[in-house]
């Protein structure tokens, strides 16, 4: 608006597609996640790593994740949400509803409902699940333990890593 503001028609515009490239990208990747699981992610576990916008902060403003969980959660999966500096109610203030409890996590894995839990630890959160998606790029995700980690998850595994790290 700034930019418009001050008679730079050009610049406004480009921002505005700087804009609507990373919702676009946003939503592709929620839509590519749905489409490797075979089509759907109903009652499915994926694993989300980083919820905050970028690493080294609990800022989740403007975060991708939001929107990308939002979609999944709206497709019927349960997610494992594992960031290492957001906090668990700033992560239920953003997906507009609260978690679900350990007991309710495992009644819930056959139906169409979709939601979410927090997970300390990345190899629990990772333990169990469809799918992998990396969506921010803390350091300690780039020491992961893949060999682990694939153990742990049902076959077949996915790992989506949005951000380059592993």
């Amino acid at each position: 608006y700034l930019s418009k503001h001050f008679g730079l028609t050009e610049v406004a515009n480009f921002w505005k597609s700087v804009v609507t490239l990373n919702n676009w990208n946003q939503t592709r990747i929620s839509k590519l996640v749905v489409k490797k699981l075979f089509g759907s992610v109903s009652g499915k576990k994926l694993s989300i790593l980083g919820f905050a916008f970028k690493a080294n902060t609990n800022d989740t403003r403007e975060s991708a994740a939001i929107k990308i969980c939002k979609e999944l959660i709206d497709e019927g999966a349960i997610l494992h949400i594992h960031d290492p500096k957001v906090d668990i109610a700033q992560i239920e203030i953003d997906l507009g509803m609260k978690p679900i409890n350990k007991k309710a996590k495992e009644e819930k894995t056959s139906t169409s409902d979709g939601n979410w839990l927090f997970s300390d630890n990345i190899y629990d959160a990772c333990k169990g699940t469809d799918a992998v998606i990396v969506l921010t790029e803390w350091g300690n995700y780039a020491d992961i333990n893949w060999g682990k980690v694939a153990e742990s998850m049902r076959r077949p595994s996915w790992v989506f890593d949005t951000r380059s790290i592993t």
